[in-house]
């Protein structure tokens, strides 16, 4: 890729994930702006934007010019669900209807998950399955999908799972959330490593997802008991049955029709090559 194709502006480029993707992005020689509170910090050759998506200035200032939009900026783990409403739906709304009158032409890439699908799946959540979510954000999560789908933008969501890698912490801290839920050691659930969010986010920013909903997943869900074990923390075993084995397995298959392949296979991949 190559400056020329066209400026992005990323949303939540100093969180989990953005903090992340946008140097891997600036390697491909994209021009990134990225819209910050004030006293963020952005990577040297990053244009940073002051503001946030309830000021509509900022907005005005970060959209003219840009051939795509990756929004990633959400509000997840807090009991506040007033402020994850706000944040993820209107937020996103903000954003679209001012998308629409700065940049009616970019591709808006959305940070979708894959918690929307019902916990009670018979099989791997699909891009085609209703969707049952049973908690705040992965419902706000739906809601701004609705709002982008309808917008008449050219958009792409991109459903990811469990975020893990380059030493975010992610993984650190799923004993306990594991613990607090009770969870059965066997479940299993789907990962992705930052750098395939980054495969992903390239292949939209090409056009291959555009007007779809796609999950982004790895090749081996792992069990929460693996997991665990991953880092260096212990989980009682089990063999009592396991009740909804599919919950929080993404069904991956339309992403690798569409030539997405993982550059981080599996999880075990990433503890050989050190970049847990």
């Amino acid at each position: 890729m190559s400056i020329e194709q066209g400026n992005i502006l990323i949303t939540g480029a100093t969180g989990l994930v953005g903090a992340r993707l946008l140097p891997r992005l600036q390697q491909q020689r994209w021009n990134c702006r990225a819209l910050v509170r004030s006293g963020k910090s952005v990577p040297a050759g990053v244009t940073a934007i002051a503001g946030d998506l309830f000021t509509a200035t900022s907005l005005a200032q970060a959209l003219p010019g840009v051939s795509a939009i990756i929004h990633l900026a959400a509000v997840f783990r807090t009991e506040d669900t007033d402020l994850i409403w706000k944040s993820n739906l209107e937020g996103t709304r903000n954003l679209i209807e001012a998308t629409k009158k700065h940049a009616p032409d970019a591709r808006f890439i959305f940070a979708g998950t894959s918690h929307v699908y019902n916990i009670n799946n018979p099989h791997p959540g699909s891009e085609q399955d209703a969707v049952e979510p049973q908690h705040a954000y992965p419902a706000s999560k739906v809601a701004a999908e609705q709002a982008l789908r309808e917008s008449g933008l050219n958009w792409v969501v991109l459903r990811f799972p469990f975020v893990y890698g380059d030493g975010d912490g992610h993984l650190e801290m799923l004993p306990r959330h594991v613990t607090a839920g009770n969870w059965h050691p066997a479940a299993k659930i789907s990962t992705i490593h930052h750098r395939d969010i980054a495969t992903a986010v390239n292949m939209a920013l090409a056009g291959t997802f555009d007007k779809r909903i796609v999950n982004i997943t790895d090749e081996a869900p792992t069990s929460v008991y693996e997991l665990i074990q991953l880092t260096g923390a212990q989980m009682p075993s089990s063999a009592e049955p396991l009740q909804n084995p599919w919950h929080l397995h993404a069904d991956a298959s339309l992403a690798r029709s569409l030539g997405f392949q993982p550059v981080v296979r599996t999880v075990y991949q990433a503890v050989q090559e050190n970049i847990l």
